[in-house]
């Protein structure tokens, strides 16, 4: 028996409405919120990642490794490393630098700079550091420059001792960059737009310079550039000082000429006075190698790395091998995470002065 059939849809029955519910206002306004968030949980979590890697890792240290010429010599030609932005503290190039301080059979010293530079105090930490050692014990210095040795990277070179043909540039280098920057953004307005105001409390007017939160009034605005311009005004005499004493050859108004911001290529800087040869890096060791009386058959040419830490055995990973002019060796926590990201963003976030060749500061830094 068929179960019987049920009435279908009369064909004068009018089709029934489809209501659409017409969007939330302001559902877009507000979308931004879980991606800040996500944002912020993302930098919590590679943050305890490096504090984990850090944890695991072997204690702050450097190995030598044979880089050329003789294996067995017992005179030593040591390649120190200035790769990315300098940030100053204990980073990798003070290990290298307080490895050479301890090793008697270092004769000479190639500086290897790929760096766009960094903060002023990092810059001049690795500067004092170099100029120290090469004082004390009477190294000579040759510079090896990279893709980029500008500003903070070209403050760092003039730790050569002032030597006559010390400075290599490779012939598609960028140097120069000579001057100081103290960032500065002004989010009030957009913060205005979604009624969050600033209204922090302090001991007086100035100590909220640099703020990007912060509405002022014009007077207090052109006071606070003031005070900023005489900073950048004194740091840039220093930088200036700097090069004179590693570049003797130029006198005031030529530094002066170049002392500019400008970034220049290698003929450029070359036909400037602020390089001497255009070569690679076998090229400077070669000089260094002649500037302490050693012979290829007499000297020994060494790099330094990082030892391999847990993270990187578990891994299996060697960035090295992936990062063009990086030290063989660099473990994963060093190329990946050099420093806590929740360090860097701090680092970003403080007002500070920077020998940097970018219109924004580094957020990473390979622990120069």
């Amino acid at each position: 028996m068929n179960p019987p059939s049920l009435p279908g849809p009369s064909p004068h029955t009018p089709p029934a409405p489809v209501i659409l519910g017409e969007p939330r206002r302001g559902g877009k306004r507000w979308s931004w919120i879980p991606w800040v968030i996500a944002g912020m949980s993302a930098l919590v979590a590679m943050a305890s990642f490096s504090t984990n890697a850090r944890y695991f890792q072997k204690p702050g240290q450097v190995e030598e490794r044979w880089h050329s010429l003789s294996k067995d010599a017992p005179s030593r030609v040591a390649i120190v490393d200035v790769i990315g932005a300098i940030m100053g503290g204990s980073g990798f190039a003070r290990q290298q630098l307080d490895r050479i301080a301890d090793d008697e059979s270092v004769k000479a010293i190639v500086l290897r700079v790929d760096s766009p530079g960094g903060t002023v105090s990092g810059s001049d930490e690795i500067h004092h550091r170099l100029a120290a050692i090469v004082k004390k014990r009477d190294l000579k210095v040759v510079v090896s420059m990279g893709s980029i040795a500008a500003s903070g990277g070209y403050y760092v070179a003039m730790a050569n001792g002032g030597g006559e043909d010390v400075i290599f540039a490779e012939p598609a280098t960028l140097t120069g960059s000579i001057g100081v920057i103290i960032p500065h953004y002004d989010f009030s307005k957009a913060l205005r737009k979604i009624d969050i105001a600033d209204d922090s409390i302090t001991s007086g007017p100035l100590k909220e310079m640099l703020s990007p939160t912060k509405e002022r009034a014009p007077e207090l605005a052109e006071r606070e550039r003031k005070v900023l311009q005489s900073l950048v005004d004194d740091m840039f005499a220093r930088f200036k000082e700097i090069v004179r004493e590693g570049r003797p050859k130029l006198d005031a108004a030529a530094v002066d000429a170049v002392a500019t911001g400008q970034v220049f290529t290698a003929r450029q800087a070359q036909a400037a006075g602020l390089v001497d040869r255009i070569g690679f890096l076998e090229d400077a060791v070669d000089r260094a190698v002649e500037l302490a009386g050693l012979t290829k058959e007499t000297a020994r040419v060494v790099r330094y790395v990082r030892p391999r830490g847990v993270f990187d055995e578990i891994l299996g990973l060697d960035l090295a091998a992936r990062s063009a002019g990086q030290p063989a060796g660099r473990t994963v926590a060093d190329a990946f995470l050099s420093r806590s990201v929740l360090d860097a963003f701090v680092e970003w976030t403080t007002p500070r002065a920077w020998y940097l060749c970018s219109w924004w500061p580094a957020l990473l830094s390979s622990g120069s």
